[in-house]
């Protein structure tokens, strides 16, 4: 009984924090939660999707811009998921297309911090190697995944667990590791789940 009220309160709150939140961005589509608490930084650069799950303890930032841009630079698909304890973080531009799954602690930004100086404190320093960062359509980002500056992450591809990712990432393939490699491509021969759904006549 408890776990019940327990869960219908904090579905609650995630919806009367999210409509609160709504004004503030630059759009949240319809069905989509934040749950709180959630950092956020640049909110009127953010624009999220319909039906978009962000998870508890995620920082979603943009960078105040000297060029008082207010376009996007921070778009989240429609459908996408994100478990919770994650940082996307954007100078220029990040896009996470839709249907994307990111497990806990993901990092993405498409910038670094300046480290060149050795009197200011680096993150004084400002920020270097900016570069737009895409996780394309399907991708799953595993836990603990960075995804550095410049980087796409190709459509279905898989990142496994505590990789660090420099380079692109081809559609259909899994890659892990620091930095990350692809260990294999996904069979082309391997039907999607509603392809084999509809095959036997379940849907």
């Amino acid at each position: 009984m408890f776990a019940d009220f327990y869960r219908l309160y904090g579905r609650v709150r995630a919806k009367v924090f999210t409509t609160l939140c709504r004004s503030s961005f630059h759009s949240i589509g319809p069905k989509t939660v934040l749950v709180p608490p959630l950092r956020l930084l640049g909110e009127e650069r953010i624009k999220v999707g319909r039906g978009v799950f962000v998870g508890a303890n995620s920082w979603l930032q943009v960078m105040p811009s000297q060029n008082k841009v207010t376009d996007p630079a921070l778009i989240i698909g429609d459908k996408t998921s994100i478990v919770g304890s994650c940082t996307i973080t954007a100078v220029q531009r990040v896009v996470i297309e839709p249907r994307v799954l990111m497990a806990g602690n993901v990092y993405i930004a498409d910038h670094t911090h300046e480290h060149r100086s050795r009197t200011i404190a680096i993150k004084d320093q400002g920020v270097t190697k900016v570069s737009p960062v895409r996780i394309c359509e399907g991708a799953w980002l595993g836990q603990n995944v960075v995804i550095c500056p410049g980087v796409t992450v190709g459509r279905n591809a898989v990142v496994g667990a505590n990789s660090v990712v420099r380079d692109d990432v081809p559609d259909f393939c899994i890659v892990a590791g620091a930095p990350a490699k692809i260990i294999r491509k996904i069979d082309e021969g391997v039907e999607r789940p509603l392809e084999l759904l509809e095959n036997i006549g379940l849907r």
